[in-house]
């Protein structure tokens, strides 16, 4: 299959190649936890707009049909970017139900969102975060206490952060997963913990998890540093999980070394579903050389689709469900469909292929024809 593509002003031909097979494992893998944090799906006919909800849940079957678990409701689905409290909660709901329904895992964010932008005083932070905690719980889902840009605007240092996270993990009905998230992908979380200076605030997290070891599950960290994130984990108290939510190194972090691994919850496990679960059979199988050589190609595409502005990668994962074949438009919650240039997703079309991720080529080069068209390119 051929394409003619923009580079340089003008059209070069684009051949594509075979799509990888990679079939649905009979189990999850064993040896890592891993969640995709997954997009939502809007009703591009809605109007005022609405989420599509038969696409949006398909999509999350497609994700536990690969052994993955689902990360709702986090910023991947638009947090903040778009998707309101209303809506979020009713996601929780329809997708937790789904779970129940199909045996997958799922987590959920619990954010602050429900409240105006801006300073707002710790016992109303605390009410908002106990608000979606209870909706969370009755959906059956884990929860993800989520970096909020309130308690960002309101706490005055580190304490601030202990008294809140200490109210909320006191009353969590399953132990919690916590989320440090960096301002490259929201920043309005600049100074999260008490401080900007990552080793302090990272000193001031590690007290929370330490007095509250028990009702922590994990904290899912956001910072695109590797090393960072490898001094965080080999800290954290005995049982207590790191989350990787790195998309630019996730395949050395998982893979750990002699001090031990990241489990996973990332965004980028979105579009390359398929092939995050080959990689985990793989080192289910104990075969580390079948893992490096299936997550290898994933990783261009993982560093492109989230360059800075990082908080834009969102755009390309939804351009990519569409070009999978995974719903019918390329429409997002906003329309942030717009928030990438033409020459960002020509991009991302090609590094898809060459990864072996567009199951149906025939598909994906129509659909790109179609959208190159609408852009004003045309041959």
């Amino acid at each position: 299959m051929k394409i003619d593509l923009p580079e340089g002003g003008s059209l070069v031909p684009y051949t594509l190649g075979e799509p990888r097979a990679y079939p649905p494992p009979a189990a999850p893998a064993t040896s890592r936890v891993a969640y995709a944090a997954a997009h939502v799906v809007v009703d591009p006919l809605a109007d005022p707009e609405a989420v599509d909800w038969e696409s949006t849940l398909a999509f999350r079957r497609h994700l536990w049909s690969y052994g993955l678990g689902v990360a709702e409701a986090m910023d991947t689905a638009q947090r903040g970017m778009g998707l309101d409290w209303p809506t979020t909660r009713e996601l929780i709901a329809r997708s937790g139900a789904e779970a129940r329904a199909c045996g997958g895992r799922i987590v959920c964010g619990a954010g602050t969102d429900q409240l105006p932008p801006g300073p707002a005083p710790l016992d109303r932070i605390v009410a908002a975060y106990e608000e979606q905690l209870g909706v969370i719980e009755a959906a059956g889902g884990t929860p993800v206490i989520m970096a909020g840009r309130q308690l960002a605007a309101s706490a005055t240092g580190p304490d601030d952060y202990a008294e809140v996270y200490g109210r909320l993990l006191g009353q969590v009905a399953r132990p919690a997963v916590l989320h440090w998230l960096g301002p490259m992908f929201d920043p309005a979380l600049e100074g999260y913990w008490g401080s900007a200076d990552l080793d302090a605030a990272a000193e001031s997290v590690l007290a929370i998890i330490a007095e509250h070891a028990a009702e922590v599950d994990g904290i899912k960290v956001s910072l695109l540093d590797a090393g960072r994130e490898v001094a965080l984990r080999r800290r954290l108290p005995a049982g207590v999980r790191l989350y990787t939510g790195d998309d630019f190194n996730y395949p050395e972090l998982i893979r750990g070394d002699d001090h031990g691994h990241s489990d996973a919850l990332l965004g980028i496990f979105d579009p390359i579903a398929p092939a995050a679960a080959a990689a985990l059979g793989a080192l289910d199988a104990g075969d580390p050389e079948a893992y490096e050589r299936v997550f290898a190609p994933t990783v261009p595409l993982a560093r492109h689709i989230f360059a800075a502005p990082t908080y834009y990668y969102k755009t390309g994962v939804v351009f990519l469900a569409w070009l999978a074949g995974h719903q019918a438009h390329f429409r997002m919650v906003g329309g942030l469909e717009s928030a990438r240039s033409v020459p960002h997703l020509v991009r991302l079309f090609t590094l898809a292929d060459q990864a072996g991720l567009l199951p149906d080529p025939d598909l994906a080069a129509a659909r790109m024809r179609a959208w190159l068209t609408v852009q004003g390119v045309t041959s």
